[in-house]
C-alpha cells in the first residue's frame, strides 16, 4: 500500500501545474485533535493543506504529530505517544450560505505511536482508512474556523480512532 502512495503522490506533482489552472481554491488549516483510541487520549497539533477542483470536489493532505501524551487504559506504569499521522483525503463540499459550509472526506493514512510500559518501549505504524464530516465557517471570506469528525479504521485488526478537531483555516 505505500508503494501505492508512493505513486500517488508522484502522479500528483506530475499533474499538478496542468491541475493548477482549473483549481477554483486552496486552503490551508492549522489546530488541535484529540485522537481517542481504544485504551488512550492523545493531543495532536494537525495541519492541513487543501484544493478544490470544482465548487463542490477536493483534494486535501493532513499531518498531525503528537504532543499529548496518555496512560494506557488499565496498565501501571504505561504510556502512549501518538508520533505522526499522515493522511490524504478526497473531499465533498457543500455551500449553506456565503460563510458556512459542510464537507466530507474520504482517505488513506498512516499513524506511529510509540508506546511505554514499565521502562520497555515499543513503536509501530498502522495504515487506516479514513472518512469523517465537519464543517468550516468563514469570518470574512478568507479567514475561519473549521471543526470536524474522522474515524480512523485501522486495517490488521488493529483496531480504530476518533479524530475530534478544531482549527484555523485560511483560503489562499
Amino acid at each position: 500500500m505505500r508503494k501505492l502512495l508512493i505513486a500517488t503522490a508522484a502522479i500528483t506533482a506530475i499533474a499538478a501545474p496542468a491541475a493548477a489552472q482549473s483549481i477554483s481554491n486552496t486552503y490551508g488549516t492549522l489546530g488541535y485533535s484529540s485522537v481517542q483510541g481504544n485504551d488512550t487520549d492523545l493531543g495532536a497539533v494537525t495541519g492541513r493543506i487543501g484544493a478544490r477542483f470544482t465548487p463542490y470536489i477536493g483534494v486535501e493532505g493532513e499531518a498531525s504529530f503528537g504532543i499529548s501524551d496518555d496512560n494506557i487504559a488499565g496498565i501501571p506504569n504505561s504510556k502512549a505517544e501518538l508520533k505522526h499521522d499522515l493522511a490524504a483525503y478526497v473531499t465533498g463540499t457543500i455551500p449553506v450560505s456565503q460563510n458556512f459550509e459542510l464537507f466530507g472526506r474520504v482517505g488513506y493514512g498512516t499513524t506511529k505511536v510509540k508506546a511505554e510500559v514499565g521502562g520497555v518501549s515499543a513503536s509501530d505504524s498502522e495504515e487506516s482508512i479514513n472518512w469523517g464530516v465537519g464543517g468550516n465557517y468563514f469570518f470574512d471570506g478568507q479567514n475561519g474556523v473549521r471543526a470536524d469528525w474522522t474515524r480512523r479504521d485501522f486495517r490488521d485488526g488493529a483496531g480504530d480512532a476518533d479524530v475530534w478537531s478544531v482549527n484555523f483555516v485560511r483560503k489562499f
